[in-house]
């Protein structure tokens, strides 16, 4: 499958020639920002890491150790994030999550509600190697609920492929029932439904439970339940529509309102930036009536924006 990635492979790609720009561009007085952030952005993420191995050969020194030496705030945080390749960035990104001050439930459903059951296979694997920890054991220890439980399944990555026809109608009646017939939510069915079911099957449940129900399945949930639940519920809808679509709206939420919330916006960016990011830019633009490129540009600053604007690639004004 083609790339939908904004970032690609440098095609006269050298990494001695690159390791060398980079030293000269930290060594001596000031660093040369604006050299770091448009090498690094146009190089993917593979490329990145050869550059640091041929850094640690030439110099005898760490490259992202440098460069934390050298740039400071959120820029820094996102050079970092772009010299980390993607599994171990999710993997660390988790780990903050549940072993910082407090969980913080929004990378736990960012992370886990888009990824395909491969990748959070991976994630598992890539968790015990690195801190010989269980993840859904520290998952299940930080969290509660059904809101657990749903993260419990979705670790599992044992979703259903493909569309089950004869379970369509029934899926949509059980949902119904247990959300908006009922008094009080039954939320182990939609935990189970949502969590099990192929992203392919619940567009067609979706479909057949607003025929039932007259409302979409997002309405429902938003009504009939609270908190992370809630969050982790709808993100897995949303996921279940278009993951570019649900990454669009992340990133907008990130950015509208008093302040951004500056690392879910690294993260996305980062984390997409070779996987899709010029679909969800495309979404951007249908949902929310402007682009990204001016979005970004109006709510950051400096090198951290300049950065930025050039993983995100063309403006869709």
């Amino acid at each position: 499958m083609a790339s939908r990635g904004t970032v690609k492979p440098n095609g006269n790609f050298n990494a001695s020639a690159d390791a060398e720009a980079l030293h000269k561009a930290m060594k001596g007085l000031g660093t040369d920002e604006d050299a770091i952030l448009q090498l690094l952005t146009a190089r993917s993420n593979a490329q990145r890491q050869e550059i640091k191995t041929t850094y640690k050969t030439l110099f005898g020194k760490d490259l992202v150790s440098d460069l934390k030496g050298e740039l400071g705030g959120k820029f820094e945080t996102l050079i970092v994030a772009l010299m980390t390749p993607p599994l171990a960035y999710d993997v660390t990104s988790l780990r903050n999550a549940i072993k910082g001050a407090g969980t913080d439930e929004k990378v736990l459903v960012e992370i886990l509600a888009s990824r395909t059951p491969a990748q959070v296979k991976d994630i598992i694997a890539a968790y015990r190697q690195e801190y010989d920890d269980n993840l859904e054991e520290d998952v299940s220890g930080d969290t509660s609920g059904h809101f657990k439980r749903l993260l419990v399944i979705l670790l599992q990555a044992n979703r259903q492929t493909g569309v089950q026809h004869d379970k369509i109608e029934s899926d949509a009646q059980v949902l119904f029932k247990a959300g908006e017939q009922k008094f009080g939510t039954d939320e182990q069915t939609f935990v189970t439904i949502l969590g099990n079911r192929s992203a392919e099957h619940l567009r067609k449940v979706f479909d057949a439970y607003m025929k039932l129900s007259g409302y979409e399945m997002e309405e429902s949930i938003k009504r009939e339940t609270s908190g992370p639940l809630r969050d982790l519920l709808l993100a897995v809808v949303k996921c279940a529509r278009s993951v570019p679509a649900y990454f669009a709206e992340t990133l907008y939420y990130a950015m509208k309102g008093a302040g951004t919330d500056d690392n879910t916006l690294i993260r996305v960016m980062v984390s997409r930036s070779e996987v899709d990011l010029l679909d969800i830019r495309a979404d951007f633009r249908r949902l929310f009536a402007c682009s990204l490129h001016s979005m970004i540009k109006g709510d950051t600053g400096g090198d951290y924006r300049k950065a930025l604007l050039l993983l995100c690639g063309g403006d869709d004004a």
